[in-house]
């Protein structure tokens, strides 16, 4: 039994939540999120609870459960307080900039790496910290994994993209005789 999905999910001042069918939205100060669930689990908003139930005692729909719990957790958090990532760029000649959507790398290719930011998405880049934030803790955190994607950080000397709280393993490098 999932410990996540048996906890009743409290709807803060403020969140609007609606049911219609298979989707659930949540609307808040910062914005309005939808999400559209399987029919495995039955989701029922009254007041200011959140309750779910499994439909079927199978193996699926009990993993569904608490992962589903955990989606209206974070679309609740998301539009009350909106989510944000830090990644930090190490390199000598390693830039960032944001011109309107679209985010303008130099990683040492020999050519520039541009990026266009995915709708929802705010990002700024100032010297080299970048800063992605939005309500939708899913979206953010996979476009921040696609921007580090672009240059990871290497394990000799740390140049790359990495998160603000990331540590680098470091590696000795060549021994002298």
């Amino acid at each position: 039994m999932s410990r996540i999905g048996k906890q009743e999910i409290l709807i803060p001042g403020g969140v609007k939540v609606t049911q219609s069918g298979n989707s659930l939205t949540v609307v808040g100060p910062k914005g309005t999120l939808t999400r559209v669930f399987r029919d495995d689990i039955a989701i029922t908003v009254a007041d200011k609870m959140i309750t779910l139930n499994i439909k079927r005692n199978d193996k699926f729909s009990k993993s569904l459960w608490g992962t589903y719990a955990s989606h209206i957790k974070n679309m609740i958090k998301g539009v009350e307080t909106p989510y944000q990532k830090k990644l930090i760029l190490e390199g000598v000649g390693f830039k960032s900039e944001v011109k309107g959507n679209v985010f303008n790398f130099a990683l040492g290719f020999s050519h520039p790496v541009i990026v266009k930011i995915p709708e929802g998405i705010t990002a700024t880049a100032e010297k080299n910290n970048i800063t992605i934030s939005g309500i939708d803790k899913e979206l953010v955190g996979s476009f921040t994994a696609a921007i580090r994607a672009l240059k990871k950080p290497e394990p000799y000397k740390g140049k790359g993209m990495r998160y603000e709280d990331e540590v680098i393993r470091r590696k000795q490098g060549k021994k002298t005789v």
